[in-house]
């Protein structure tokens, strides 16, 4: 194990590019790939490429919002007291990271996003508490809980097949989570992989021995445990009208307080479903709650928004990406590809293989099911192959990868103040095990 971990360690610090880099040298092999696999004329994938560029700016916005939210409950000191009261449960590097790996799948179990931001969070304050621990090792284990997500409560694809109206109703209609997340084959994957990761990343300790460790105290954000500054005042001047609202914690409480009502109301009008704008509206007035006052929120915000300029920069290249992939007709063939190959027996696995490779290029999990689902879907049936099985396995294509593409670490590597060559040297580990019970899920379950 430790010169596994350390010969992927070395090979990605040494030739991986940074993650803005890596989106446009996919960018330049997909323009390139259509050009040679599809009747696509130069011009053809350059529009396809700008028509597309713009697709994930939503997406885009919920993902900066989910790290900006994100630092802000982490500069809270009553959320630092929690997240250091769980990090004190470890004693041990060994402790530490087997804490944060199955801390991160639970939370990503509920919801993916909120599993990348604790993930983050946690290693921040473990790392403090157990300092003779590898940090870069610490978030790449938070990051490898990730992998859980689709086969959890916040799946998109499973959910998405049991959506009255979901565009592939007509084709394949209803599919109830019974049967695809509380499916067997689902159960088994997701349970193997929340108890067995954490034993995987521990065992890579050995491999980081010889390693520099980050100084526990460059993790501490000055203003962490230290009020916002209030806006400043000539001395002797008395507070304008304008300031003692900006300082006014009235302000704060009835807004703070109207959102919370409005996240009381969403629960017991959806019962326990969670998505990305739910928890950003959650964590934002939280945030203002907790924070007291405006002017001591907007100093935390301004602080956050730094850590957002990845996301902002990159989703486009990959929306661009999405629209060469789908409008060119790369997927189809890359999805005709595995199903040519496939019996009823394999159809599960190589679906799953396909669903993985497209998210290389197609980085969601919405987006990969629109391009790939109905082609998965047609095949499966006339093969006669369950459509719930089709979906699980695309689910499960669609979360592997996501341990070797730095699309979704973005957020977590942004609280965490690391680039994507720290971490992916240790995510590939987890790569390579995870095939194994998840392969065993969907060829016998």
């Amino acid at each position: 194990m430790k010169s596994l971990t350390s010969f992927f360690d070395h090979l990605i610090r040494r030739y991986m590019p940074n993650a803005f880099l890596f989106a446009i040298v996919l960018t330049l092999v997909v323009y390139v790939s259509g050009l040679l696999m599809t009747d696509s004329s130069p011009v053809d994938m350059l529009s396809y490429w700008g028509e597309g560029f713009w697709d994930l700016l939503d997406f885009a916005m919920q993902m900066s919002l989910i790290v900006v939210t994100g630092y802000i409950l982490a500069s809270i000191p009553l959320v630092n007291s929690l997240l250091l009261h769980i990090a004190r449960n470890a004693k041990t590097p060994g402790q530490a990271i087997m804490l944060v790996t199955f801390v991160s799948g639970i939370a990503c179990l509920i919801n993916y996003g909120f599993g990348l931001v604790l993930a983050a969070l946690l290693a921040k304050k473990l790392v403090q508490v157990v300092p003779e621990t590898d940090f870069r090792l610490l978030v790449a284990s938070g990051y490898t809980g990730f992998l859980v997500w689709h086969g959890g409560l916040s799946g998109s694809i499973p959910l998405t097949i049991n959506t009255p109206g979901h565009f592939l109703e007509e084709q394949m209609g209803l599919v109830p989570i019974t049967e695809t997340l509380f499916s067997a084959s689902n159960l088994f994957i997701v349970l193997t992989l929340l108890f067995t990761l954490p034993i995987i990343n521990r065992l890579m300790l050995s491999a980081t021995d010889d390693a520099p460790k980050i100084d526990p105290s460059l993790l501490v954000d000055e203003k962490e445990d230290a009020p916002a500054p209030i806006t400043e005042q000539s001395q002797g001047e008395k507070p304008t009208p304008a300031v003692r609202l900006e300082n006014s914690m009235v302000i704060s409480m009835v807004i703070g307080f109207l959102g919370m009502g409005y996240v009381v109301y969403y629960f017991v009008q959806s019962g326990l479903e969670l998505e990305l704008n739910i928890v950003n509206f959650t964590f934002l007035f939280l945030g203002i709650l907790l924070h007291k006052t405006p002017c001591r929120y907007l100093n935390t915000v301004n602080e956050g928004v730094k850590n957002a300029g990845g996301i902002i920069i990159q989703f486009p290249f990959y929306a661009g990406i999405m629209g060469m992939m789908e409008v060119s007709g790369i997927s189809t063939i890359m999805a005709s590809f595995f199903i040519d190959i496939s019996t009823e027996f394999t159809y599960p696995l190589f679906t799953f293989l396909s669903a993985g490779l497209l998210n290389f290029f197609v980085p969601s999990g919405g987006g990969g099911w629109a391009v790939q689902g109905p082609i998965m879907i047609e095949a499966g049936m006339e093969i006669g192959v369950d459509n719930a099985k089709t979906a699980v396995a695309a689910a499960w294509g669609d979360a592997w990868t996501n341990m070797i593409q730095p699309f979704w670490a973005l957020p977590l590597l942004a609280i965490a103040g690391l680039s994507i060559r720290d971490i992916m040297g240790f995510c590939v580990i987890a790569l390579l095990w995870s095939f194994i019970p998840i392969t065993i899920g969907l060829l016998f379950l």
